[in-house]
């Protein structure tokens, strides 16, 4: 009995740094998080309770756009990520002369500050003097500067293109490691039977990254949806809203209007969002892992 319970204390000894990480980091913040929701918090002095006045004002407004606006955004750039992901790790995979030097220069994206290669983009969106205005009417295409961050339909795939050119290096790597793991018996013995490149793409390499293409798209949805960087130091929401997703619009509430109970609502709705995304995520992959065990 006692060697039962010293083994019981020490495995909670283990457990207690992790323990305290999640209830001081994570569960604490949004209990206080979720409290503040249902109050009128701001700058002034006395904080009152307001039950669900604040959820109601987001659906009483424009708020409801934000969030397609985000649904889309994150939709398209998480798609386009995946697609040149898989396609470039194919190619890196690739047995071809000088496939060490195409895999580091698939890095810079991911190595160059944030904050520098968004300006970078930004200068390259310029209408005046930026690299793409100024090719385009160099070929002809367009006939005088396009200030793309200035219109709402450009801007908004500007943003886009950038949050693809800074995650598509990560998606990338993970993809060609998980080609890498795929048995290479598997491709000599359809090699042998007379299987033709596209075939044994389709008939082992994408059956066999199923599970590491769902995983990285999880990651990269997450990261996408909470995305501020890119959106902020590009158009900062603008031109008209045209580019305010969620995270937007949540730090303007909260932090740009000193509203902190309702941005507190637009930020639970968000936990909420995540959350679900989380849930469909572990019950494919239960499903995946379950139909393998099956087989």
């Amino acid at each position: 009995m006692n060697v039962q319970r010293s083994t019981l204390i020490f495995a909670w000894m283990l457990l207690l740094p992790a323990v305290l990480y999640v209830v001081v980091i994570v569960a604490y913040p949004l209990l206080d998080t979720f409290i503040l929701s249902f109050t009128d918090a701001s700058l002034k002095k006395t904080t009152n309770w307001v039950g669900w006045i604040n959820y109601e004002k987001i659906f009483n407004t424009t708020f409801a756009e934000v969030i397609i606006r985000t649904f889309v955004w994150t939709f398209f750039s998480v798609a386009i990520k995946m697609i040149i992901g898989v396609f470039g790790a194919c190619m890196l995979n690739a047995a071809v002369p000088g496939r060490a030097l195409f895999r580091v220069l698939t890095m810079p994206p991911w190595i160059v500050p944030m904050a520098i290669g968004i300006f970078m983009w930004g200068w390259m969106y310029n209408g005046q003097f930026g690299m793409i205005s100024g090719v385009l009417q160099n070929w002809g295409i367009i006939d005088g500067p396009i200030a793309f961050l200035a219109r709402g339909s450009t801007a908004f795939w500007a943003t886009i293109i950038t949050d693809v050119w800074i995650g598509v290096p990560m998606v990338t790597l993970y993809m060609l490691a998980a080609m890498q793991a795929v048995p290479q018996d598997l491709y000599e013995a359809a090699w042998t039977d007379g299987a033709g490149r596209f075939y044994r793409f389709r008939r082992i390499t994408l059956p066999l990254l199923i599970p590491s293409m769902i995983t990285m798209s999880m990651l990269s949805l997450i990261s996408t949806f909470n995305s501020f960087d890119i959106i902020w130091i590009l158009t900062q929401g603008g031109p008209n809203g045209e580019t305010t997703t969620m995270i937007i619009d949540t730090y303007r509430t909260a932090i740009g209007s000193k509203k902190y109970g309702e941005g507190a609502a637009r930020a639970v709705l968000i936990c909420i969002f995540l959350s679900i995304f989380c849930f469909a995520y572990f019950r494919v992959t239960s499903r995946l892992s379950a139909g393998e065990t099956n087989r």
